[in-house]
């Protein structure tokens, strides 16, 4: 019988805490698996999946679950020596190089790991004649995974997952989700980490347009494939960015719609139960984004934490993330978002934190933001 056996990534680690982990992680998987057939079980340090009609649907729907580090599709026998070398002499091999591996989980096996390695070895040969027993380069490594639940589980191939914790083992959060190729990522990163996410996307109607607005929708979607379903805040910044463009220096144009920014999202946040904002920053690849800039628009905050996770890294690591999580195409098609809006030729690039409080002074910031929450609009964005 066909079984996928799922292994956990750094949940071992979590000591007396490791079975609320566990829970959570079975349960985001029954929720990534909803409408599909099959069966869940658990042994010690194991998750399988049974009883299943899909295959290549629940594999690929396994793979982007957050504290799984990897799968394979097995063979379920009994453990006992009989029987896994019943199933192990109907292995054809032809002339490949190969070794037997035996992982004795279940120590009341009889026989040791290395030992019975080399009798399933054995057995292989009688029956592939041309194949080649190599221990350290073997181009087929056959697994024996002998575990607590009377069962061992036979296979050759495992199948990367995401690692990271289960969502929602550290909190949640609010992204900051722009039509750019940094915030999906940052977004992705964060819940790799346990966080589960909302989103937040400003848009300026009519300088922006509707495909601009649907790309965004789009970039959730992909992103709920890995990070489950997500609640999208719309909110509508023309009036903000008019303000701002009418009665602010050009040059703090961006420094001071990024604080407005930050105090629609940290309301939107604290109303959600979100404990942190999380950003697609990554430090000086552009005038907002240098040091001095971040902390300009961090001050707008009251409480909450921003969260970085690209702040480090090169654009051609973002772009290798983006491409994995298949959120790449998707940024970069040709749609303006809000930030292009009313650009100045020369942004302030080390604004100073009392010159951004003075501009800012000009406008009725507490009216602009409650005129952006009022025209607050919800998507709801739903993983399958």
């Amino acid at each position: 019988m066909k079984s996928i056996l799922l292994r956990m990534g750094e949940l071992f680690l979590k000591g007396e805490n490791r079975g609320m982990f566990e829970n959570v992680l079975v349960s985001n998987i029954r929720k990534k698996l909803e409408g599909l057939n099959y069966k869940l079980q658990r042994t010690r340090g194991r998750i399988m999946i049974a009883e299943f009609d899909e295959e290549n649907e629940i594999v690929e729907r396994l793979t982007k679950v957050f504290g799984l580090v990897s799968l394979s599709v097995a063979e379920e026998v009994d453990a006992s020596p009989t029987a896994i070398s019943q199933y192990v002499s109907t292995i054809k091999l032809s002339n490949k190089t190969f070794k037997v591996d035996v992982n004795r989980a279940d120590k009341r096996f009889p026989i040791s790991s290395m030992d019975f390695a080399a009798e399933l070895g054995g057995e292989i040969l009688e029956n592939n004649p041309n194949a080649i027993v190599e221990l350290y380069h073997p181009e087929i490594v056959i697994h024996v995974d002998i575990r607590n639940n009377g069962k061992a589980y036979i296979f050759d191939k495992s199948i990367k997952c995401q690692g990271g914790l289960p969502l929602s083992t550290s909190g949640k959060a609010l992204l900051l989700l722009s039509g750019g190729i940094d915030s999906p990522v940052a977004g992705y990163m964060m819940a790799k980490r346990g966080l589960k996410l909302q989103a937040i996307h400003f848009y300026s109607y009519p300088y922006t347009s509707e495909q601009a607005k649907q790309k965004v929708i789009t970039l959730a979607r992909k992103l709920s494939e890995y990070v489950d379903d997500i609640k999208l805040h719309c909110i509508s910044f023309t009036k903000v960015q008019e303000e701002i463009h009418a009665k602010c220096a050009p040059e703090f144009m961006i420094t001071i719609m990024r604080r407005i920014m930050m105090r629609v999202a940290e309301i939107i946040a604290k109303r959600e139960d979100a404990g942190a904002i999380v950003t697609g920053e990554s430090l000086g690849q552009v005038a907002s984004q240098t040091m001095q800039s971040m902390t300009v628009t961090e001050d707008a905050l009251e409480s909450l934490p921003i969260f970085r996770p690209c702040i480090g890294l090169d654009k051609e690591d973002i772009v290798k993330i983006a491409k994995e999580i298949d959120t790449f195409e998707t940024s970069i098609l040709p749609y303006e978002d809000c930030c292009t809006v009313f650009l100045p030729k020369n942004p302030v690039i080390k604004p100073k934190l009392s010159k951004a409080r003075s501009e800012e002074a000009n406008l009725d910031v507490d009216a602009l933001v409650q005129e952006c929450l009022a025209g607050e609009e919800i998507i709801n964005i739903k993983s399958y």
